[in-house]
């Protein structure tokens, strides 16, 4: 009978109050070069935001770029560069990540180093970083 009473109070409750002041850990996978799934990823970043932000939670959010989607950091070559540069000023718990391995290779390919955009940093491994972030307790979204 307590369950059902207490069920009962808890459904009647806004999800804001269940949640208030929690901070929230999520970690966004971007493996395409296509503008279109970039742009998907970064709304997705924006609308997480927007959503914990207005019930009064924080949110820690970590964006991992690896093959392909390395295109997302590449200075000069970016289609969202604006957008990144934007939410880097606007976020303040957001950090892009570019896989080491797949700008190692871009690099070796092109010959000369690939500048990236001052907004991503270079971490070793794009899949590993994903790992150690599911691990140490972020959410997953892969748009």
């Amino acid at each position: 009978m307590k369950r059902l009473a207490l069920a009962a109070v808890l459904a009647g409750l806004p999800m804001a109050a269940l949640a208030e002041g929690k901070t929230h850990y999520v970690a966004f996978h971007i493996d395409d070069s296509d503008k279109r799934v970039m742009n998907m990823v970064l709304n997705n970043v924006q609308n997480t935001a927007n959503h914990y932000r207005a019930q009064g939670d924080s949110v820690v959010i970590e964006v991992v770029a690896y093959g392909p989607g390395l295109q997302m950091y590449v200075d000069g070559g970016s289609p969202v560069a604006d957008r990144i540069a934007a939410m880097s000023l606007e976020l303040d718990d957001i950090t892009f990540s570019a896989c080491g391995n797949t700008h190692r290779k871009m690099s070796e390919k092109a010959g000369a180093e690939v500048a990236l955009l001052d907004e991503a940093g270079i971490v070793p491994s794009g899949v590993v970083r994903l790992v150690e972030l599911q691990e140490a307790g972020f959410a997953y979204v892969r748009p």
